[in-house]
């Protein structure tokens, strides 16, 4: 009976899964067979196909929507932010989930609150602060709201690591005479490499996709990011869903590689995470 129980459960499992995998993927391949369809906008020409695939709609919206200057600004961006939200998250993970000191309550809730706040909530006045600085329309202006979007989260991602760290370790090494930053540098943080990389393909992920910050903070061509441009792409260059859908492709393709390659480490650390909490 606990067999049968068993072997229900686990097809009831599984035809559930593939039934929301199939409701996940059913948009995605929807955008990639339209990308891969005859140009329907009023200015099509002839288009390089292959197995009667129109993969030439890519190439031509790469060239006419400019995606090449915007994914290099993506690019630029996403590694800044990534790169400072990594270190300044694993400090005031560890501060807050090893050290003690007065006010750490009350400055970690100050932390959650960058959580809970949108970015609807704050964009305007930032704009403001930004342009009394003299730093709208500039790289900085796309950088360093949304590190300090990720460090918000950041911070609470590596503080619950750090407090389900192994305490004995880190008196161990206390007691042979490591300082905090050895301890931290040394000891935990190669052993928080999965939650690191769960940390950065989540980040890169927000950044890239990251549309509001861009859209109020520059007005340079030269600074708008992938899906800035992918927006302008839409009725100023083209007329057609076609070359849309391929525009909209050639920007989700970072992000789906920096998870496939990451993949088993972000899962490694996603579930980690949720055993630990």
């Amino acid at each position: 009976m606990t067999g049968r129980v068993s072997r229900f459960e686990r097809t009831t499992n599984y035809l559930v899964l593939g039934v929301f995998a199939v409701l996940a993927l059913t948009p995605v391949l929807s955008v990639l067979v339209a990308a891969l369809g005859p140009d329907d906008s009023a200015t099509a020409g002839p288009v390089t196909t292959v197995a009667g695939l129109h993969v030439g709609n890519f190439a031509e919206a790469w060239d006419v929507g400019q995606f090449g200057t915007y994914l290099r600004t993506s690019l630029l961006v996403s590694v800044l932010v990534v790169a400072a939200a990594l270190v300044l998250s694993l400090l005031s993970g560890y501060a807050f989930g090893v050290m003690r000191f007065p006010g750490q309550r009350a400055l970690f809730a100050l932390f959650l609150l960058g959580i809970m706040l949108p970015t609807e909530a704050v964009v305007v006045p930032l704009y403001f602060d930004l342009r009394t600085l003299g730093l709208t329309d500039t790289l900085w202006a796309l950088v360093l709201p949304q590190v300090a979007q990720s460090v918000a989260f950041g911070t609470f991602w590596m503080r619950a690591y750090f407090r389900s760290s192994s305490r004995a370790v880190v008196e161990a090494a206390r007691l042979d005479g490591a300082s905090h930053w050895q301890v931290l540098w040394l000891v935990l943080a190669p052993l928080a490499r999965p939650a690191l990389v769960t940390l950065t393909v989540l980040v890169f992920m927000w950044t890239w996709n990251e549309f509001l910050i861009p859209l109020v903070m520059v007005t340079s061509e030269s600074l708008r990011t992938a899906p800035l441009g992918l927006a302008f792409f839409q009725g100023q260059y083209t007329s057609g869903f076609t070359l849309l859908a391929a525009g909209a492709v050639i920007v989700a393709t970072p992000v789906v590689l920096v998870y496939l390659v990451l993949q088993r480490h972000f899962i490694a650390g996603m579930l980690e995470g949720s055993v630990r909490e």
